[in-house]
């Protein structure tokens, strides 16, 4: 019988790539607040993140493979997490007009019954367009980016904002999904 497959994450986009798996799975919030540290290493930081979200979750299930996941944005050496409302997210797409930033995830598979847990981490380097006065303003006014890191979502109308981008782009959505599926496995779990 194979184990029960929990998201543990409340992000509509995760959800949807990891369905593209055909994965029968759960979704089960951790609760973690994520705490920036500064002067950690932002490929470290975001293991650690969803380390300790995969943790909390194993917590409750005590028989499961448990997927965990945790972005954010770099630019210039400064952590950018999710837009928490206008003003944060018109001060994130300021700084991110005409300039790259890369989009780190952190993402763990751990098995709750025995605690053994593997992370990696994604990096994709994404290079906007230069931002105009009343293009940031239009798109605040949309609500798609609040709640994101740095305050866009390249799945959606964020992609006009986008020049190009340098690796993989479900990373920039929120879950890479191709390292993913090499980590699920080495659970036993395939999807080809």
């Amino acid at each position: 019988m194979r184990k029960k497959i929990i998201l543990a994450s409340a992000s509509e986009r995760r959800r949807e790539i990891l369905g593209l798996t055909g994965l029968e799975f759960s979704i089960e919030e951790s609760g973690v607040e994520e705490e920036m540290r500064a002067g950690m290493p932002h490929r470290r930081l975001a293991r650690l993140l969803s380390r300790q979200k995969a943790a909390a979750v194993a917590a409750k299930e005590k028989d499961a493979i448990i997927i965990a996941a945790d972005t954010f944005i770099i630019i210039n050496g400064r952590y950018l997490g999710k837009a928490h409302d206008q003003a944060e997210a018109r001060a994130m797409l300021r700084a991110l007009s005409g300039r790259p930033h890369l989009v780190i995830t952190g993402y763990t598979v751990m098995d709750s019954s025995n605690g053994r847990r593997i992370s990696g981490s994604s990096e994709t380097k994404v290079y906007f367009r230069r931002l105009g006065k009343e293009e940031i303003d239009s798109y605040i006014k949309t609500g798609e980016p609040i709640g994101k890191a740095g305050a866009y979502a390249i799945q959606g109308l964020g992609a006009a904002l986008v020049k190009k981008i340098e690796g993989d782009f479900f990373n920039v959505v929120g879950l890479p999904l191709g390292a993913l599926l090499m980590t699920l496995k080495k659970f036993g779990i395939r999807t080809l």
